[in-house]
């Protein structure tokens, strides 16, 4: 069984290893739950905010899956371009197909240019007073937490310092 399967993996690698068509552009599919945000669109890159570290996607990078976590979605609509489109996201997921579609999934994503550095600032103090008069080890602690990380990472996204 093993060695249908190693041997199915290896015939597929070499395929797409061998393709004679390169793509020239990312196909690009940016999903939110109530809205889609890019749908096929041709962009040059993105790049985008993995549990590893940041990292780019342009044509033909090879399949991959990553979880994301807070942080900026950059998408490069040409190449050299100098100013990126930028969307805060609080997690999500990117998966990378052989055909060099990029699908970007998310629970929520907000441009940068939207973002209102009081609120943010406000939303954090909430959180942290929340996290300090909730129980210890209790579910509203723990909300409080995420709630309090996810700012902190949209403060940094634009430049607003949080402690």
């Amino acid at each position: 069984m093993l060695s249908r399967t190693a041997s199915s993996f290896f015939r597929r690698s070499a395929t797409r290893c061998m393709s004679t068509e390169a793509a020239t552009a990312v196909k690009l599919n940016f999903c939110l739950p109530q809205e889609t945000l890019y749908k096929g669109a041709s962009v040059h890159s993105v790049i985008l905010p993995g549990m590893g570290g940041e990292y780019g996607i342009t044509a033909n990078h090879v399949p991959y899956v990553s979880q994301l976590k807070p942080g900026v979605v950059k998408i490069l609509h040409e190449e050299g371009s100098a100013d990126p489109e930028k969307y805060f996201v609080a997690g999500g997921y990117a998966l990378t197909h052989p055909d060099s579609t990029t699908d970007v999934i998310c629970p929520e994503a907000v441009k940068l240019d939207d973002i209102d550095p009081s609120e943010v600032a406000k939303k954090y103090d909430a959180a942290r007073t929340k996290f300090s008069s909730a129980a210890a080890g209790s579910i509203e602690q723990a909300e409080a937490q995420i709630e309090m990380e996810i700012t902190k990472e949209m403060g940094m996204a634009i430049g607003v310092s949080l402690n």
